[in-house]
């Protein structure tokens, strides 16, 4: 190595040597840096301290935890047991439910209550297309409620379990209070029938049930869901119908909540809505009292109709095995079904009182029946009715135009005798009444044939609206007939109208007034009361406005069904004829006959000091 490298390695060594004592740091650099490695462990001895004591707390929270679990277990069991007494380990459980269905019905039964959980009518649709469900989950209760060992039980909210291996198309379910001591719900469907066979079987209860106990309570109530488009229609023909032991068949009212207690046995208890019912029938009768109640909605809710609740009395005779029988029907509202089923369940249906319902049983329904077994559109069948009725009052409605004829003919004279007395209202009435006993007329003879046809008129009045076989079913415009039909909503409420437009209301309502016109042009009318009757026809279109469809078709088409027949008499009756035999019967007024009208209002006259003209 030569001289100019050892000198260039020792000034390299001595820039090292002094670029490393220039950096060196300082005594308050090193103690800075000590203080922050002391502070760096700290910290790590902290959170490892932290963590051990999260894992701590974590793994007593979690003893605490199945401790506390354990103890609520125990409070919870020592509560059922004072609350339930031998029913206590049945106030918990899993909900199982199990299906029935035939044909038409479709019922799910829950382990929860051990009732029905929800029944579906499969053959038929809500007004929006959907499943008819009359009741389904917790909007029902059926349920026993009796005192044992002191303590009030109610079967509801408690939980049972099912039994296996019954009959196919029955359901089980018992409640257990001990060994071989239970109370038992059995259910059993009838095929494609709209009945279920209801047994409630007492095991052994003798010994659970109080002493002092002669009865069992049985809590059935109903929140019934909406199924038609014209809800205000639906709730005003629904309410809790039933009938006492010797066949009366009464209800509560359809359009104010009500509630009655009941004192004597009832044989059956119904929730009926407008189109379908609910039945609770039993084999030898409810006990006394029977409390009923039904509830209209208090907001403006539109989902559901009304709430109905029945307390039913079931006797109880302390013995070691007791069943009680019961059948429900879940169905539709059809007349014939109901009829053949008995108990007067058809009278559920409001067919109208007396002679009205007289008239629709034995002779609308019949006919309606008859004429529905050929399959035809119901806008037919309703057609045809019409026809058939408008023959068989054919006579009367003959005699009234003859009567009104022959008053027509007498209308100058009428007239005459109107001018003279017009001060003199009583010798007015006497010479009007002798008038018409020298030509043989009676004013009342126009009116009774058409007050015999009043009967008819009422009846349809409600049958149209009750008759299921029209609901959902169309003809022309009108989609359902058993309800309102709609060509126009409108946006706002018409007082006494409502917020639609009725076609067929429409139509009626101007076939009436064609009508009214007819008649007035051989009727010889107080012209006082013309007016009355063109306004009778607007009237009544408010009032039918949201009736059935069916109903106004029909008196549409009975309206222009007499317009018809009022052409065809007067083609063939000669008012001259009848002018000319008026005229014979005046000069042969001893052989007319008074009326009893007539003898009564001339004996009205002769108390009152009145004389009377010459015959």
């Amino acid at each position: 190595m030569d001289r100019n490298s050892v000198i260039g390695l020792l000034m390299i060594g001595a820039i090292l040597i002094g670029f490393s004592i220039y950096n060196q740091p300082t005594k308050e650099q090193l103690e800075a840096a000590k203080y922050r490695q002391d502070s760096i462990a700290r910290v790590q001895e902290i959170t490892h301290q932290q963590e051990a004591k999260a894992a701590l707390q974590t793994k007593l929270a979690q003893n605490t935890v199945a401790t506390d679990s354990a103890i609520s277990d125990s409070a919870r069991i020592a509560m059922d047991a004072d609350r339930l007494g031998a029913f206590a380990l049945t106030s918990q459980g899993k909900e199982e439910v199990i299906t029935l269905e035939n044909k038409v019905l479709k019922l799910s039964f829950t382990t929860h209550g051990g009732r029905i959980k929800s029944a579906e009518l499969k053959k038929y649709k809500t007004f929006d297309g959907k499943p008819v469900i009359l009741f389904e989950s917790d909007s029902t209760r059926f349920g026993l409620n009796f005192f044992s060992q002191n303590r009030n039980i109610a079967t509801n909210d408690l939980y049972f379990t099912p039994l296996s291996g019954i009959e196919k198309g029955s359901v089980a379910m018992r409640l257990n209070a001990g060994e071989n001591k239970y109370l038992e719900y059995k259910y059993t469907l009838e095929p494609d029938s709209y009945m279920v066979k209801v047994s409630i079987n007492m095991v052994n209860l003798n010994q659970v049930i109080a002493a002092n106990s002669s009865s069992l309570e049985l809590d059935w109530s109903q929140r019934l869901n909406r199924m038609e488009k014209d809800l205000k229609s639906e709730r005003i023909n629904s309410t809790v119908y039933y009938q006492f032991t010797d066949e009366e068949v009464d209800h509560l009212s359809e359009t104010e909540s009500a509630s009655d207690e009941l004192k004597t046995k009832v044989k059956w208890v119904s929730m009926k809505q407008h189109f379908f019912t609910q039945v609770l029938i039993a084999d030898k009768g409810f006990d006394k009292p029977t409390r009923l109640e039904v509830r209209n909605p208090e907001d403006e809710e539109e989902n559901y109709v009304k709430t109905m609740s029945a307390g039913l009395t079931i006797p109880y005779n302390h013995t070691a095995s007791e069943s009680f029988g019961m059948q429900m029907y879940i169905g539709p509202n059809h007349y014939q079904t109901l009829k053949h089923i008995g108990f007067s369940l058809e009278k559920q249906i409001p067919l109208g009182w007396g002679i009205f319902g007289w008239v629709n049983r034995f002779l609308v329904i019949p006919v309606f029946n008859f004429l529905d077994s050929f399959h035809l559109n119901y806008g037919i069948i309703i057609l045809i009715l019409t026809i058939l009725i408008k023959i068989l009052l054919l006579p009367l409605t003959y005699k009234a135009y003859l009567s009104q004829a022959k008053m027509k003919v007498l209308k100058p004279e009428m007239e005459e005798i109107q001018g003279k007395f017009k001060e003199e209202p009583v010798k007015l009435q006497q010479e009007m009444m002798g008038l018409y006993r020298k030509a043989g007329v009676s004013p009342m003879g126009g009116c009774w044939p058409m007050l015999l046809q009043l009967p008819i008129l009422f009846a349809m009045l409600r049958f149209f609206p009750s008759s299921i076989e029209l609901r959902q079913q169309g003809f022309l415009w009108a989609n359902d007939l058993s309800t309102y039909d709609s060509i126009l909503d409108l946006p706002f409420t018409i007082p006494f109208y409502g917020a639609h437009v009725s076609l067929f209301t429409l139509l009626m309502t101007a076939s009436t007034l064609a009508l009214t016109f007819f008649n007035s042009q051989t009727t010889a009318t107080n012209p006082q009361m013309k007016w009355m009757m063109y306004l009778m026809p607007v009237f009544f279109m408010g009032f039918l406005n949201s009736f059935s469809a069916g109903l106004n078709y029909y008196y549409f088409l009975a309206n222009m069904i007499s317009i018809g027949q009022q052409f065809l008499f007067r083609s063939f009756v000669d008012e001259a004829a009848i002018h000319a035999q008026i005229q014979a019967n005046k000069k042969r007024p001893a052989a007319q006959a008074k009326s009893k009208f007539q003898q009564r209002l001339e004996n009205m006259a002769k108390e009152r000091g009145y004389k009377l003209p010459n015959k």
